[in-house]
């Protein structure tokens, strides 16, 4: 991931590095100094090279201090002719300069002519018409109406864009650009953003605040339901609900994938881990106790997936959760799904055979 980027002799001097130890730093583009991974890299850190200024070699010394959980990173650039030092450059970067830059995408080599290409020009072009959209819109409302009913297949409609209307505000939070909302037939929706993340708290916040919408969502429903007892809010709350968890499961590419393995992610010792897997077996167990036979497997599914990938954490581009991001999304995970579960859980004690379809699938 990139971690600094400061002016040097008119030019970019760029750092990139991983928690590994790994570091690389760039000059103009082109490599200056490397350091390779570590099995105990330290926080301090020095790269010294060499540069031209016109006919005259100047050495370099960056000198950096790096922690990585809460992330904190100070630097200072030196410049030598030889005759004299030069501090050229220092300072000290936290985890929201991290999150607010922009990276830069690279130069990319220009490809050949290919149908691949023509089609992915024809589909950017298609895309940008907003065609999609309203053929993607048009094919859900038909396939949702064949499903159950043009009423319910409508309601189901705007309970998905509600959820992904809450991934779209997460991203405007941190000042992402969004394509916005497609709907897929059969599948859901999705939430499209021209830029790329920083950090695992930016992938977190993102992929929860859909399910979570979803579960303000069921509430208000059933609140309605209570007050008015027309069926048709309690049946939008239990599928609502189930659509929301089937979500939050940890298999990726799921919203709950990507939030469990940011938490996994960003774990850097065997106590950490140890919580997590406590946290889904929990979760297993809870599941098979409420008869949820289906989540729970699932569930059981998904942890095994993130403790696998648990050992890749030290290769991510994203900057990791410290342990107060680490708790506050576990907590927030699982609260979550402890909400949409209770909602289904309370409409199937309604005796409404419909009502209960939601827990007969969560129970098969």
């Amino acid at each position: 991931m990139q971690l600094l980027k400061i002016d040097c002799l008119g030019r970019e001097l760029r750092l990139e590095g991983s928690m590994a130890g790994w570091q690389a730093l760039y000059w103009d583009n082109q490599l200056v100094s490397q350091h390779d991974a570590s099995a105990d890299p330290s926080s301090s850190s020095l790269h010294s090279f060499q540069l031209k200024a016109g006919e005259q070699e100047l050495n370099c010394v960056l000198q950096l201090e790096l922690t990585w959980q809460p992330f904190a990173l100070s630097y200072s650039l030196q410049l030598s002719d030889g005759l004299r030092d030069e501090l050229l450059s220092q300072g000290e970067r936290s985890e929201k300069d991290i999150e607010a830059q922009v990276i830069e995408p690279r130069p990319k080599q220009p490809n050949k002519v290919s149908w691949l290409g023509i089609g992915s020009l024809g589909l950017k072009l298609f895309k940008s018409a907003k065609v999609l959209k309203v053929l993607f819109a048009a094919g859900s409302l038909a396939a949702y109406t064949w499903l159950f009913s043009i009423q319910f297949a409508i309601a189901l409609i705007l309970c998905l864009v509600f959820h992904e209307y809450g991934h779209i505000r997460a991203m405007k939070r941190f000042g992402l650009k969004t394509k916005g909302i497609y709907l897929i037939p059969f599948v859901g929706g999705l939430a499209l953003s021209d830029d790329r993340i920083n950090t695992r708290w930016q992938d977190v916040y993102i992929s929860i605040m859909g399910p979570f919408f979803g579960l303000l969502l069921s509430c208000a429903c059933l609140l309605v339901y209570w007050l008015t007892d027309i069926e048709l809010f309690a049946g939008l709350a239990a599928f609502n609900a189930l659509l929301n968890l089937f979500n939050l499961l940890p298999v990726l590419p799921l919203d709950g994938g990507h939030i469990l393995k940011s938490i996994a992610f960003s774990v850097n010792s065997v106590i950490g881990l140890v919580c997590c897997a406590l946290g889904a077996i929990a979760g297993v167990v809870l599941s098979y106790y409420f008869n949820m036979t289906l989540l729970g497997f699932l569930l059981a599914i998904g942890s095994i997936e993130i403790v696998f990938e648990w050992k890749r954490r030290h290769i991510s581009d994203l900057l990791p959760l410290d342990r107060y991001g680490q708790t506050v999304s576990a907590v927030w995970y699982f609260s979550t799904v402890g909400g949409l579960c209770a909602v289904i859980w309370v409409l199937a004690q309604s005796g409404n055979e419909a009502l209960a379809l939601p827990m007969k699938i969560l129970g098969s």
